[in-house]
């Protein structure tokens, strides 16, 4: 009996090392040659075939240009015009008051953005340098005034 297991392993194995051998071969070979693709001769050259069939174009109109849709309503185009929101530097806005354009007028406040720094900078130990937000204008909120009657148009806050 132990021979007939043995001789069966044997097989076994010697066939799965022909399978092996076989897969090796096939890669050391490459891919298969294939066929050239034939030649391509272009399409054909002949001016009557590149003029177009009668029945599927629309004849041109003299003076009136194609149209390519027609039905349903006409699109109409509107055109919106958006302010760019105030923010550091003046800009031109209307005065909710004075119903006029004007240039703003800036005024640059301490804000929340400026004490928050102040306090962390005293946090760190940098008590001295604590004033140093409230000379900087990039650390203070902007107001925008309006030159002609004073009222406030808008105020950008940092945080």
């Amino acid at each position: 009996m132990r021979t007939s297991t043995s001789k069966w392993n044997y097989t076994l194995w010697s066939t799965g090392q022909q399978n092996i051998r076989r897969m090796w071969a096939g890669m050391e070979k490459g891919y298969p040659e294939h066929e050239p693709a034939p030649s391509y001769t272009g399409p054909p050259m002949n001016p009557s075939s590149l003029a177009p069939q009668p029945g599927l174009y629309p004849p041109p109109h003299a003076g009136a240009p194609y149209v390519a849709y027609q039905g349903g309503s006409a699109a109409t185009v509107t055109h919106v015009v958006v302010n760019a929101k105030l923010q550091d530097a003046p800009g031109q806005e209307r005065c909710p008051r004075c119903q006029q354009m004007v240039l703003t007028q800036v005024e640059r406040k301490a804000g929340l953005m400026t004490w928050l720094i102040c306090g962390g900078m005293a946090f760190i130990g940098c008590c001295l340098c604590c004033w140093v937000p409230f000379v900087v204008d990039s650390c203070k909120d902007v107001q925008h005034n309006c030159p002609n009657c004073n009222n406030v148009i808008y105020l950008y806050k940092r945080l």
